[in-house]
């Protein structure tokens, strides 16, 4: 589902999408993008990232900030693995098991969600489609 949930960004270079499930319920869900009001364009003329594009996981995250839900003790099922600012989130957000589809090049994010006593699960998309 994370994969579906991916499709709804705009981004062009890589498209990621975050489910947060607790209680055998999705209690919140992003996809990398701009800001709320800001066009709907992640790449600047150099087809580079622009510097604002907010990450699925930090979209999933804020949205249960605004909600009346509680992240304590989920799961995030996302679709490439936390960068290190995401995970800085998740590990503050109370998550506690993140489960994630793809490598992302750096492995920062996902050695610092295990030192905080995270589990951390790759589940490949290939297989999650079969």
């Amino acid at each position: 589902m994370a994969s579906i949930w991916a499709g709804n960004s705009y981004c062009v270079r890589r498209k990621v999408g975050a489910l947060i499930v607790k209680d055998k319920m999705i209690i919140s869900d992003g996809y990398n993008g701009t800001p709320t009001g800001f066009e709907n364009i992640c790449e600047d003329e150099n087809n580079t990232s622009k510097p604002y594009v907010l990450h699925a996981e930090a979209n999933a995250i804020t949205k249960i900030a605004r909600s009346n839900n509680s992240s304590d003790e989920a799961t995030l099922y996302v679709t490439a693995s936390p960068c290190i600012e995401c995970a800085k989130l998740i590990i503050q957000s109370g998550i506690r098991r993140v489960v994630y589809g793809e490598h992302y090049r750096l492995t920062d994010g996902i050695d610092l969600l295990k030192r905080a006593g995270i589990e951390v699960v790759y589940l490949p998309l290939e297989e999650c489609k079969e």
